[in-house]
């Protein structure tokens, strides 16, 4: 017998809106039509239950980064996130030496054939030397795309996303060529004008590299890469929701003009996320993480922010607690927009019969207290 279980009294995020005393039953790893059976529940009165979340953009964590080039570290990083709601994620590598992500990326397709990633997104090298953040500016390189083919082959398949800015020698070439590859050509660490990033639009991008961070800023007469990834139905805007890289009113202006179904929330974390403060690696570089901000420690690019610590269950509690949204547009921008976004939404993203057993327990302050993942508990709420 396949075992089932049925979670009862909560208030359900589910595709057509919020069912209050909800139900969601779960047959082995899939979600399953409800029987009205009687079964023995789970009762999750006072709680809120929303698909699993969903991060396209993430470099590490828990002490372990995704550009070690190592599984264990991976799985580390992985097992972190997972405790904080995210069951399904891309691995982000950062910029280095093209052999050096070609290893890399050998370990993270051999764990995304596993089913522990959805996939890798290559961040860098081919992106701007004027907005390299937290990429180490002599490993830099123009997106040749014979360079850029080397990457997407050493994945083997699991290439998904790939950051570069538009503007350099080769970059609209290559951006037409990973659209045709069908990884996600993603506008990002980029000096674009207008102009330029509405032909890479043109060309076959889709994605905006956590919008408004490492590119330039919105001007009234030089409206830059921003307005035309905002104003544009076919790109989907990543945003960094952690308080420190975007000003509230700059997330409202995000979600007014694109509107909820085209944000995704991402953490950008590297391997402090869910750690304390102290010194941690970014690929080659070394951060330093205070008051849960982290900043390259040294180099060229000393003081600039490097990625986040955040999680994506404080990512959600702040959207709807700080922020203001629906809860259904907090769960559309965690879950079933990226979902969307990797091709698949036929299986997680939302609650619904046939697809994973990928699901969040909130309680009523919206602090996570359950995670399932295929219909496995990995934090079992405990409910009295």
């Amino acid at each position: 017998m396949v075992e089932r279980t049925v979670l009862t009294g909560a208030r359900v995020v589910l595709p057509t809106g919020v069912a209050d005393n909800g139900r969601v039953t779960v047959e082995g790893r899939r979600i399953v039509d409800d029987t009205a059976r009687e079964e023995p529940s789970v009762d999750l009165t006072g709680h809120w239950i929303v698909p699993g979340f969903v991060d396209v953009h993430v470099h590490g964590g828990g002490g372990a980064s995704f550009s070690a080039g190592s599984a264990e570290e991976a799985l580390t990083a992985i097992a972190t996130h997972r405790a904080h709601g995210t069951t399904t994620m891309v691995a982000s590598t950062v910029t280095g030496d093209l052999d050096d992500l070609a290893r890399q990326a050998a370990v993270l397709a051999e764990l995304t054939e596993q089913g522990d990633l959805a996939g890798i997104h290559f961040e860098g090298p081919f992106i701007s030397p004027h907005r390299c953040g937290a990429h180490q500016p002599g490993l830099l390189r123009d997106p040749d795309p014979a360079d850029v083919r080397k990457l997407v082959d050493a994945a083997h398949g699991t290439a998904r996303m790939m950051t570069l800015a538009p503007e350099l020698p080769g970059g609209l070439d290559s951006v037409r060529m990973l659209a045709d590859s069908g990884v996600i050509a993603a506008v990002g660490h980029t000096d674009s004008t207008y102009e330029a990033t509405l032909e890479a639009i043109d060309a076959g991008a889709t994605v905006a590299t956590h919008l408004f961070n490492a590119m330039p800023g919105l001007l009234h007469r030089d409206p830059g890469p921003i307005a035309a990834l905002l104003e544009d139905e076919r790109v989907t805007v990543e945003l960094i929701n952690d308080g420190t890289h975007l000003h509230p009113a700059v997330l409202e202006l995000a979600f007014a003009r694109a509107g909820a179904d085209r944000v995704a929330f991402i953490t950008d974390a590297m391997g402090a996320a869910g750690m304390t403060d102290g010194m941690f690696p970014l690929g080659p570089m070394r951060v330093e993480v205070k008051d849960g901000v982290a900043r390259i420690a040294d180099g060229p690019t000393a003081g600039s922010i490097a990625g986040s610590t955040l999680t994506l269950d404080t990512a959600f509690k702040r959207a709807v607690t700080v922020d203001g949204l629906p809860v259904e547009d907090a769960v559309r921008a965690l879950s079933v927009n990226p979902a969307r976004l990797l091709g698949l939404a036929d299986r997680v993203g939302s609650l619904e019969p046939g697809k994973d057993a990928d699901l969040v327990v909130l309680n009523g302050s919206y602090d996570l207290v359950g995670v399932m993942r295929k219909g496995e508990w990995l934090i079992n709420p405990e409910v009295k």
